[in-house]
């Protein structure tokens, strides 16, 4: 069996092993879960998956002209469209109110793309989109930090079973300008002791007053929580 080198090949895989690391490198840099060798293995797997369905077609597809091709070279590229989901899925993370990793699922699908285009030898394509990638990790992190966001805690004051507890709490959080959303409530009959969770949101950018320390000094309150 003759095995000739294939420089062309070869470039492909090294060029989706590159700029597929270049993306996971900004990860890496900020601590995320899918850093520089995860993105390097998806690029270079999705690369090398679309260089198999390519040669898949050129050894099975029909080309005599007396019936259909028979070979669909674009099969094996959505499935790694649809696989590189599991991955994305295992990179967020749900931490108390807030959600991590979409930004990095988002970086493992363009690694995926970025292989997919360099194993059908895209290679300005895969280039220009890893530099944007890149260029927009980390510029526009500066942007997003300069806006105006809302941010969303949660506030767990456990209490006596006072009257009008929970309007005077209210109150203490509004006052912070902070807006309640919702508000869950959980009372001990027995103990005469309720639990008062308060789903809060506020500007990231306002000034908010030391609200855990506004809430103690009530009376009745014997502890709070924010998160």
């Amino acid at each position: 069996m003759n095995f000739a080198f294939d420089f062309d090949m070869i470039i492909r895989l090294l060029l989706a092993t590159l700029l597929g690391g270049l993306i996971g490198l900004e990860r890496e840099v900020h601590g995320r879960p899918a850093g520089f060798r995860t993105h390097l293995l998806v690029s270079l797997g999705a690369c090398l998956f679309t260089i198999a369905s390519i040669d898949f077609y050129r050894l099975y597809g029909n080309f005599s002209g007396t019936g259909p091709v028979g070979v669909d070279p674009a099969r094996v590229a959505a499935q790694v469209v649809t696989g590189i989901g599991f991955l994305g899925a295992g990179a967020i993370l749900k931490e108390r109110a807030s959600i991590r990793g979409l930004t990095t699922a988002a970086c493992l699908w363009v690694a995926a793309a970025v292989g997919l285009a360099c194993g059908s030898g895209m290679y300005q394509a895969a280039i220009v989109v890893t530099v944007l990638a890149v260029a927009s990790l980390l510029l526009l992190k500066k942007v997003e930090n300069r806006l105006r966001r809302d941010a969303y805690v949660s506030v767990k004051v456990w209490s006596a079973d006072l009257e009008g507890q929970m309007v005077g709490i209210e109150k203490l959080i509004t006052d912070c300008r902070m807006q309640v959303m919702n508000v869950s409530i959980e009372k001990d009959v027995l103990n005469e002791v309720i639990c008062l969770e308060f789903h809060v949101r506020h500007s990231t950018h306002e000034l908010a007053c030391n609200l855990v320390d506004n809430i103690v000094a009530l009376g009745g309150v014997s502890k709070v929580r924010l998160e």
